[in-house]
């Protein structure tokens, strides 16, 4: 990528270099976590330091299982935890909608779960998990803030639990207060194919068999799981190369000739930004000629011409959702990207 600038982040963020360093030792350890002898009790001792560096690296004290990645996690706690029925808001990623095809879909209002609805929604019988991400993908609108949430009392009071989608958010800002978190690696500078389902108690899952203590079957990617142990140890937003000042002068710049969306709270590292007249489509084509990588909406929808559902449960209309796209920092993105990006999308006509 000489020559280029990255910011689709938010899709997939380069390895780190400390990420690629483990997976080196991690190789290393070829053996099966789960076999009894000598090489597959060493493999199982670097797993399950693993395991304890993750959770004081995300200041998590219940239990951490291992997964191929946040898709995987979803599924596995949205079809596995012992509740009666499950909730979703609106704005959720496909992998909810996916993995719980029947769950009740909450509209969002003010950057949240709307109160009314969510009452109702929780009114009906029995125990109810209700699914939210931390950090919107497409927008970056804060849904979660790790101070706490109206939602998270909303949903105890009525005996539920509360599943945060942390994909955008983990390894970048403190974790939410909630029962169950859904970590991904590849997204903030760990390897591709690892990712993590946090829970409070494992009783709080129906167990499948197989490997981690029983709720997840497959042997585990030891070498992705010490990238991920890595890339978390080597810190958040404060230690990347931009600063919180560069990252909000690119609002700025960007605002002198579009509209950065702000549908409530906004995080500092994902923005989606509106084009006064070209669609987003033309904006991507004519960003990657000029050597810059930006997306348009989620990875997984953003080849679709079809405006983003996403955009339009937040209340943007088709012709401006259709004229938006996503920009996203990572841990190795410079000041001196963000202004050269903004500079060429100022020039964009």
């Amino acid at each position: 990528m000489t020559g280029r600038v990255y910011l689709d982040h938010a899709a997939t963020s380069p390895l780190r270099p400390q990420a690629k360093a483990a997976l080196d030792e991690g190789f290393a350890l070829w053996a099966n976590p789960s076999s009894p002898h000598a090489e597959g009790r060493r493999a199982r001792a670097a797993l399950e330091e693993a395991r304890a560096r993750i959770k004081a690296s995300l200041g998590w004290e219940g239990e951490v299982i291992f997964t191929s990645g946040a898709s995987e996690a979803l599924a596995l706690a949205l079809g596995r935890a012992k509740v009666d029925r499950r909730i979703v808001s609106a704005v959720e990623h496909d992998a909810v909608l996916r993995a719980a095809p029947d769950a009740t879909v909450v509209p969002v209002r003010a950057a949240s779960l709307d109160p009314v609805a969510l009452d109702e929604a929780l009114a009906t019988c029995g125990k109810a998990l209700v699914a939210m991400q931390s950090i919107n993908s497409e927008t970056g609108t804060v849904l979660i803030p790790h101070e706490g949430t109206p939602v998270l009392a909303q949903v105890r009071a009525a005996g539920g639990w509360l599943l945060a989608d942390c994909s955008q958010s983990a390894g970048r800002v403190p974790l939410p207060d909630a029962d169950m978190v859904v970590v991904s690696g590849h997204k903030l500078g760990a390897p591709i194919g690892v990712g993590a389902l946090l829970v409070r108690d494992y009783a709080m899952l129906e167990p499948t068999g197989g490997h981690e203590r029983g709720y997840r079957a497959g042997t585990e990617n030891l070498p992705g799981v010490l990238g991920l142990a890595a890339a978390l140890e080597a810190g958040g937003v404060e230690s990347w190369a931009t600063g919180y000042p560069d990252r909000y002068d690119l609002r700025d710049m960007l605002n002198h000739t579009g509209d950065v969306v702000r549908l409530g709270p906004q995080c500092s590292h994902v923005l989606a930004v509106t084009h006064p007249t070209m669609s987003a489509q033309a904006q991507l084509i004519r960003l990657d000629a000029a050597g810059f990588a930006v997306s348009a909406g989620s990875a997984c929808s953003s080849g679709s011409l079809k405006p983003s559902r996403v955009l339009k449960a937040f209340g943007l209309g088709d012709e401006v959702a259709q004229r938006t796209i996503r920009v996203s920092i990572g841990w190795n993105t410079t000041p001196a990207d963000l202004a050269a990006f903004a500079s060429a999308w100022g020039h964009l006509a």
